[in-house]
């Protein structure tokens, strides 16, 4: 999942970012208003976490004008100890969740995976497609209570798809996704596809996978 993160204090945003960064998300900081709409308006994040009080305006502003657009991203309002008027402000405004500083890392950690789930419809800690399970936060995949040793990447993959059943996925969605904006140059490479061929190996062992599909010159689907 990518994840923008509006906030102005250096300290707070670097240690969120790697946090963040240490649990699988792609970050990238914006500092102020103008930053993050350049960002949002830009490129395709999943969460936005918005600081309040931002050097240039306030971050209802940017809330507001990302909710007049067509973009889907999640909202975690980061307001000031005790303001409960910014918090139902917020919510009223289109924002997903709040988190009131300071905050455990932990907390934020548990909030952006309750959104996560809420925003693939499911309510669980698990994800069964075709007899295999997997566990999203213990980045764990079984079939029929077999262990699969597969690696960060794969599993990060695997996981992508199955939250995107049914949805044609592309290379360069893969990428963003996966791997972040490092190898956006290089879309075209075999990265996803090595990647890809290595995680079927694994999971053809245990059951056929005739339902991993490979949509020719776009990407990847699994049908559900």
């Amino acid at each position: 999942m990518k994840i923008l993160i509006v906030e102005d204090n250096p300290e707070l945003a670097l240690e969120v970012r790697e946090y963040l960064s240490g649990s699988g998300y792609i970050c990238k900081i914006s500092k102020n208003c103008e930053e993050a709409l350049e960002e949002i308006n830009s490129n395709d994040y999943d969460i936005m976490l918005l600081d309040l009080g931002l050097p240039d305006g306030s971050g209802f502003d940017v809330l507001k004008s990302i909710r007049k657009t067509d973009s889907k991203v999640a909202v975690i309002i980061i307001t000031a100890q005790g303001e409960l008027e910014d918090r139902i402000n917020g919510l009223q405004l289109g924002a997903d969740d709040y988190l009131t500083k300071p905050f455990a890392l932990t907390e934020l950690g548990a909030r952006l995976f309750a959104i996560i789930r809420r925003m693939h419809g499911y309510t669980v800690n698990q994800l069964d497609v075709h007899g295999f399970s997997l566990k999203l936060q213990d980045y764990k995949v079984s079939y029929d209570e077999i262990p699969i040793n597969l690696t960060k990447k794969e599993f990060d993959i695997f996981q992508y798809l199955v939250l995107n059943k049914n949805r044609v996925i592309t290379r360069l969605q893969l990428t963003e996704h996966i791997w972040g904006d490092i190898l956006e140059v290089n879309s075209d490479s075999n990265f996803i596809d090595v990647h890809v061929r290595n995680l079927r190996k694994k999971l053809d062992k245990y059951s056929p996978i005739d339902w991993f599909e490979t949509v020719r010159n776009v990407g990847y689907r699994i049908n559900v």
